[in-house]
């Protein structure tokens, strides 16, 4: 009975069993008749003396499977004596196999955390996020105020609740010294949305939400675990935020992962705060949680009705506003996906050359057996038994391999995490069961990609036949299918090498990129502050003035500046604006992405002014500047310098005067084109701006001596976020920079895999066909025609590979189009580049066994027939 027997074998073995007890018990009727019993006597005196036909069904059952255990036992025996036999190769399948299954398993289980695992949250898939779009600035996602957010909240009938939050940076002064954490203020449902209970203490109070109530806060368990030293009493313990006393009404669990991460404190927005009723005041970042059974499209038809009935209620403020329902998760990856598939992918072709390899090499392994496995026919072994002793061999190996793989993967997982901070959930890769079991499916699936093939081939033929060419007089027969396999696992190789060389040439050219601005020597910091200061903006305005003078002052510092972002990693926001003295053409829209800088900000980057005059932040007319971009495309042919810029929405404050034209600067990434762009020269608008401080010598070197001058001029506040500009960028880059990394590590395995398998083919034709190169040479052939021969045969499969490799790369090159940056996804210079090294690789891998085969000696070859 086979071991992979399926269900309508099983039947039919259970139908032979009923059909073999009927006939013996007919049999003992006839016998009992034959001694003079009535039929129906001798029927019943049948069955008493035959026995149970379910027992004895069971007890033949018990015979298959001891049959079944005992063929596996030896069949396992016999693949260790294979093993131990020949351990070299057994070490070349395991090593292979580890390292095709342990890449693969690593990038699956970055695709399983990242990608396919839920949530860390009760019932994810009920988590959207709200985003508020105004029709007239493109769609664009804008924060939501607190008043709106209460009516979604209040008038929708698809969501269990609402409730939203935005963060920012302050300054603990419980310790010794400051030290900044990230707060996020919450409005109230904040635990209903979440579906998280504090493990310590309890929800915020009506009280606590109101305005003029009792400051409380939420703590993380790694707050707890920092700052409060695993007290159990830490509920009611008074922390000090930005030199307010706040109380800790709660622990949050360690399982709690807050899409922002940064965040360790949370505490409670009051929503009936006079400040907080300006519809145009828009803060927070909106979460929900749908009802059971409702989809989001229900949900996105009733938010849409709400809106409507809003916008007509306030047509002012909310007249051109939409609600689009995005799905958290869908939020949190970001846009990682498409560079995880695309690895995914290539981890996936690199473990079939891996099995097309050992698949080549058990080709060979099983040619050379054919007279065991011809014996064990003329024993009376049936072709099943061969192939199922051959693939149990295989198993083996891969399950060896597999538990290599877990080894590899578990190291691949770490490195993840540490090379991939900016990866979102990378926090969660990790080996679990999943990946165990992941793992072990690639061992089956390697078995029989690897083996069943060999062992198919393996098993063929009569016994004579077998018996026959297992003489050493008999000359080796062609064997296409070597050669067929090793065409395939170019052709794949071919196709990660080209990948690999598009993403490495599109890295190269946008390390040549020219930003527009000059990151070197640029340290970067912040200061904790606090949006509260935001009322007083005179008084916030003098306090970061005051800083900027004081580290001006330090001896080392050439120029220093704040802005709201960081230059080349700006997510900037486009704005729509008006030209107050009239535009050329009324019917087209002046977007721009809108920069809040100091005026020192060009002089700190470098960035050139090509007209008027840098903007002077503290003086009492409101100014901006614009680049080239902008100038060249609203305002061509005629001087911008002098005009007024305002909001297109209504706006209250006065319109800013362009003073000046600065050079194009690629502030958005460096991968992006310049677009229109506008500086504001303002040094009041946000409480915790990036200070870009340019210095004559290593900026990091500076950085003790610049956190002591802060200390010194704000005691209280404390100091992140410091590095070199340059660091940003790289920051930037890093997702490029691990997908064209990892994909050129596979590429590089996979033609290192494919000259392995050239060299073992050909190694394995020249013993093959030793007698054949021994007549030849016999019959006046020279060894260098010999060698030219294997040499030819080697390349011709490469060749053969090559180009199927090229083709097949460029039909999947729009899969790498979107992801590469001056370069096309059919650049021909990568094409050949490609083709010339894996024929040079293929020519070393075959020359050195070609040449070994055509040393062999004609007389001895001779004397062996």
């Amino acid at each position: 009975m086979s071991w992979f027997s399926d269900k309508s074998r099983k039947f039919d073995d259970e139908k032979k069993i009923d059909s073999e007890i009927s006939f013996h018990v007919e049999e003992m009727t006839r016998a009992n008749i034959v001694g003079g019993m009535t039929p129906v006597e001798a029927r019943r005196r049948a069955v008493l003396d035959f026995g149970g036909a379910e027992q004895v069904k069971q007890q033949v059952r018990e015979v298959y499977i001891s049959a079944m255990m005992d063929g596996l036992r030896l069949n396992l025996r016999s693949a260790m004596c294979f093993i131990r036999k020949d351990p070299s190769f057994a070490v070349v399948v395991v090593l292979t196999l580890g390292l095709g299954i342990g890449a693969n398993s690593a990038v699956f289980s970055a695709i399983d955390a990242i990608l396919l695992r839920p949530l860390s949250y009760s019932h994810s898939g009920e988590l959207v996020e709200l985003h508020q779009q105004n029709l007239k600035q493109g769609r664009l996602p804008t924060p939501v105020s607190t008043v709106r957010l209460e009516d979604w909240s209040r008038d929708n009938s698809t969501f269990q609740s609402i409730s939203g939050f935005y963060a920012q940076n302050v300054t603990l002064n419980t310790g010794e010294l400051p030290e900044r954490i990230t707060e996020a203020y919450v409005t109230p449902r904040f635990l209903q949305v979440w579906g998280v209970t504090p493990v310590l203490g309890r929800d915020f109070t009506r009280e606590e939400e109101k305005f003029g109530g009792p400051n409380a806060a939420l703590v993380s368990n790694r707050f707890w675990r920092m700052h409060l030293h695993s007290d159990p009493a830490a509920v009611g313990k008074i922390v000090r935020l930005d030199g307010f006393s706040t109380t800790v009404v709660g622990v949050l669990p360690a399982s709690f992962l807050f899409p922002d991460r940064e965040v360790d404190v949370w505490s409670p927005s009051q929503v009936d705060a006079p400040y907080a009723q300006d519809r145009s005041s828009t803060w927070f970042s909106v979460q929900g949680r749908l009802k059971p059974g409702v989809t989001r499209a229900q949900a996105q038809a009733d938010m849409a009705t709400v809106q409507a009935r809003l916008g007509k209620q306030f047509p002012k403020s909310d007249g051109n506003l939409t609600v689009l329902l995005v799905p958290l998760k869908s939020v949190v990856i970001g846009s990682i996906g498409s560079s995880l598939w695309i690895l995914y992918g290539s981890v996936s072709l690199l473990l079939l050359i891996a099995c097309m390899n050992i698949a080549v090499l058990l080709l060979a392994r099983t040619a050379e057996r054919e007279h065991e496995i011809s014996i064990r026919y003329a024993l009376g072994a049936s072709r099943r038994e061969i192939i199922f002793q051959l693939l149990t061999e295989v198993l083996v190996l891969a399950v060896a391999g597999s538990v290599a793989g877990l080894a590899v993967a578990a190291g691949a997982s770490r490195a993840f995490a540490h090379f991939s901070k900016n990866l979102p959930r990378v926090d969660e890769i990790a080996l679990n069961w999943r990946i165990v079991m992941y793992s072990l499916v690639c061992a089956v699936v390697a078995t029989l990609v690897c083996g069943l093939f060999p062992a198919i081939r393996g098993s063929r033929g009569s016994l004579s036949g077998s018996l026959s060419q297992s003489s050493p007089r008999q000359v080796s027969a062609r064997n296409p299918w070597q050669s067929i396999l090793m065409g395939v696992q170019v052709s794949l190789a071919v196709t990660l090498l080209i990948g690999a060389g598009l993403l490495l040439r599109s890295f190269q050219a946008i390390g040549r990129v020219n930003p527009g601005f000059d990151p070197n020597h640029v340290l970067t910091l912040r200061i904790s502050g606090s949006w509260g200061e935001t009322t007083k903006p005179e008084k916030m305005s003098q306090r970061i003035n005051r800083t900027l003078d004081g580290l001006r002052s330090v001896p080392g510092v050439e120029a220093i500046a704040i802005s709201g972002t960081i230059p080349g990693n700006s997510s900037g926001y486009p704005v729509e604006l008006k030209i107050s003295e009239g535009q050329r053409d009324p019917n087209r829209k002046v977007i721009a992405n809108a920069h809040i800088v100091s005026a020192g900000y060009f002089d700190v980057l470098r960035i050139p002014l090509l007209a008027g005059e840098v903007c002077n932040d503290r003086s009492a007319t409101n100014t901006v500047m614009v680049n080239q971009s902008f100038a060249d495309t609203y305002m061509a042919n005629f001087s911008v310098i002098g005009y007024h810029l305002a909001y297109a929405a209504a706006s209250s404050m006065k319109p800013p005067e362009i003073r000046g034209i600065v050079g194009d600067a690629r502030e958005e990434s460096l991968d992006q084109l310049p677009g229109p762009a506008v500086y504001w020269c303002r040094t009041e608008a946000m409480p915790d701006p990036n200070y870009l401080i340019r210095t004559h010598g290593d900026p990091m070197a500076m950085a003790a001596t610049l956190r002591t001058k802060i200390h010194q001029l704000e005691p209280a506040r404390s100091v992140f976020s410091v590095m070199p500009l340059e660091s940003h960028l790289g920051d930037q880059l890093a997702e490029n920079r691990l997908r064209t990394i990892l994909l050129t590590l596979f590429a590089m395995t996979a033609i290192s895999l494919v000259c392995i398998g050239l060299y073992g083919t050909i190694s394995y034709l020249g013993r093959t066909r030793r007698r054949e190169v021994g007549l030849r040479l016999a019959l006046g052939a020279v060894p260098r025609q010999i060698t030219r021969r294997f040499l030819l045969q080697g390349l011709r499969v490469a060749l053969i590979g090559c180009v199927a490799g090229l083709v097949l790369a460029a039909g999947l090159s729009r899969l790498l189009a979107g992801m590469l940056y001056g370069v096309s996804a059919l650049d021909p210079a990568t094409y050949v580049i490609v083709l010339l090294l894996t024929l040079l690789v293929a020519t070393i891998a075959s020359l050195v066994p070609a040449v070994r085969a055509a040393r062999v000696e004609p007389t001895e070859v001779l004397r062996e027939a």
